[in-house]
This record gives C-alpha cells, structure tokens and sequence, in this order.
C-alpha cells in the first residue's frame, strides 16, 4: 500500500511564499511521476505541477514563474515552492503518485493540505 502525507499549507498574506512537502511510503517503482494539484470551493480538482523520476517537469500555466516543482527520489518526496501566491491560489492542495505498469496506470491521492492566500 502507497501512503502519500503532505504537509507545509497554511496561510500566507498575497505576495508571499510558502513551501509544500510530500512524502511517498510503501511499494514504489519506476516509472512513476508525482504532483501536486489543488481544488478550490466550488471548482474541479486542477493540475498545478508534476515531475517525473527522470526530473521531466510539467507545469499549470497559470502557476509557471512562480511555482517549482522538485523532488528527492532518495526520500520519495515532492517539494513544491510557491513564491508570489495569489488569493486565486487559495485551495486544497493534493499530492500525486502516478506509477506505470504496462499500459495501466495506478494513482494515488495525498489527504490533501489548505493553502489559504489573504489579499
């Protein structure tokens, strides 16, 4: 079983930062890729970014320029630094673990962390 824990949400003022963590537990293989993405009130669960274990980024284009996506494959962690946060990025954050196996892919949700961006 693949457990995902985020943490590093909060609440940060427009202009600010904050840095997200995730860390992945149990049977992970390669290939995989692992990601953050967020869900406002009211809206879809949307893309904010991805990297694959070979480093390969992928980025929502309205957080390109201000967010960054890392990760430690020796940990099984995903960072995600957002700097110049916005009120519109105030939602529910959710890590991703996406791992291939032939033509199926198997994802895995995080619990989710609030980030909350005041104007």
């Amino acid at each position: 079983q693949v457990q995902l824990v985020e943490s590093g949400g909060g609440l940060v003022q427009a202009g600010g930062s904050l840095r997200l963590s995730c860390v992945a537990s149990g049977s992970i293989f390669s290939p995989n890729a692992m990601g953050w993405y967020r869900q406002a009130p009211g809206k879809q669960r949307e893309l904010v970014a991805t990297i694959t274990n070979g480093d390969n980024t992928n980025y929502a284009d309205s957080v390109k320029g201000r967010f960054t996506i890392s990760r430690d494959n020796a940990k099984n962690t995903v960072y995600l630094q957002m700097n110049s946060l916005k009120p519109d990025d105030t939602a529910i954050y959710y890590c991703a673990l996406d791992q291939w196996v032939g033509r199926s892919t198997m994802k895995k949700w995080g619990q989710g962390t609030q980030v909350t961006v005041s104007s």
